[in-house]
């Protein structure tokens, strides 16, 4: 699949989603079965119910894998950036935690979730959080100007992740930290999800070895990267244990019609099922950029 190719199929999907307002699901959604799919994935995935409560509705899509905001340990008057801020959940969480003397940047490449954020933004009253419209390859935002990064669930989506952590080493100030969740790869995707445009959107064929994606991160500059938390998938889509007890599946992964197409218009085999559920991990990762300042 193209770089640009790529990107016009995850903007168009994601648009979709930020004009889908209410989102309905069917009863018997992968998450426990309740009509209340984006509360339980979320609460799955590490937010606590204050978190869903605390943020505008319609802020929170159900798109993530953990918690970002958990993990950065955000302070007061801290400036935070979030790669791929959706609706803005993430954003609000933090600038609820970092106050009014803080600031939290959003970057998003959609301009209908950009839209959908600030509008998010002027219904809380948050005056501290600022939505920018680009693609985190090429960030809108200064050197050195960040204290802490976070992301959820999104530089999986980005073709070229390189460049994405060089960008977040530049922009973060020296001893900035990141905390980030994501999906990686254990082992090789069948050919057929690798090229699926469906799959690639819904996390899953753009993901990377996780190796090669720790790795990719310490080549940006980073230091101390570690992984704090994985989640593994079950065999069989079945589901999996989380630290609170509570199950997900891989359909909740990728919160759209993602497996389903993967199931019924890719020919896989149940052997081929079974090694896509294995092959994929929800890791939180955590780093800092510790060196002198750049020129500027």
């Amino acid at each position: 699949m193209e770089e640009e190719n790529i990107k016009g199929a995850v903007r168009d999907a994601y648009a979709k989603v930020a004009k889908d307002e209410p989102r309905s699901f069917a009863v018997n959604s992968c998450c426990g079965g309740s009509t209340n799919f984006v509360s339980d994935i979320s609460l799955a995935v590490g937010y606590k119910k204050e978190d869903l409560d605390s943020v505008p509705e319609g802020a929170n899509l159900g798109l993530g894998c953990g918690n970002p905001t958990a993990l950065a340990s955000l302070k007061k008057g801290e400036t935070v950036l979030d790669l791929g801020a959706g609706a803005g959940f993430d954003c609000f969480l933090a600038a609820n935690i970092v106050g009014v003397d803080g600031t939290v940047i959003g970057v998003d490449m959609t301009p209908e979730m950009v839209d959908k954020a600030r509008s998010n933004a002027r219904k809380g009253g948050y005056k501290n959080v600022d939505f920018r419209l680009g693609e985190l390859e090429h960030l809108p935002v200064a050197d050195n100007s960040v204290d802490v990064l976070i992301s959820n669930c999104v530089i999986n989506l980005t073709p070229d992740k390189a460049a994405v952590f060089k960008e977040a080493f530049r922009v973060l100030k020296p001893g900035g930290r990141f905390a980030v969740s994501d999906i990686v790869l254990l082992k090789d995707l069948p050919d057929a999800v690798k090229q699926s445009v469906a799959a690639y959107v819904g996390c899953l064929s753009g993901a990377i070895m996780k190796d090669a994606y720790l790795e990719t991160i310490r080549a940006a500059g980073f230091e101390g990267v570690e992984i704090v938390d994985e989640t593994a998938l079950a065999s069989g889509f079945e589901g999996v244990e989380i630290v609170d007890g509570s199950t997900l599946s891989l359909d909740c992964f990728a919160n759209d019609p993602t497996v389903q197409t993967v199931r019924s218009s890719l020919s896989l085999t149940p052997e081929e099922l079974d090694g896509v559920a294995n092959a994929v991990r929800s890791i939180k990762v955590v780093g800092k950029s510790l060196r002198p300042p750049l020129s500027v």
